[in-house]
């Protein structure tokens, strides 16, 4: 099986980038959290969906 080549960036060329989620119906950026709810944002888990035929 062929393994895909990424590239890395030097440490000095990298930037953080901003996490958004969506929260009681608005999307706020996870930076904005308290302690609390950034170990909530952690510990969730994430799914797909499959489509149901009716």
């Amino acid at each position: 099986m062929h393994q895909a080549h990424y590239d890395t960036l030097p440490t000095e060329q990298r930037q953080r980038c901003k996490v958004w989620t969506r929260v009681m119906g608005y999307h706020r950026p996870v930076s904005q959290f308290n302690i609390g709810k950034r170990g909530e944002h952690r510990e969730r888990r994430h799914f797909n969906e499959d489509t149901v035929d009716i």
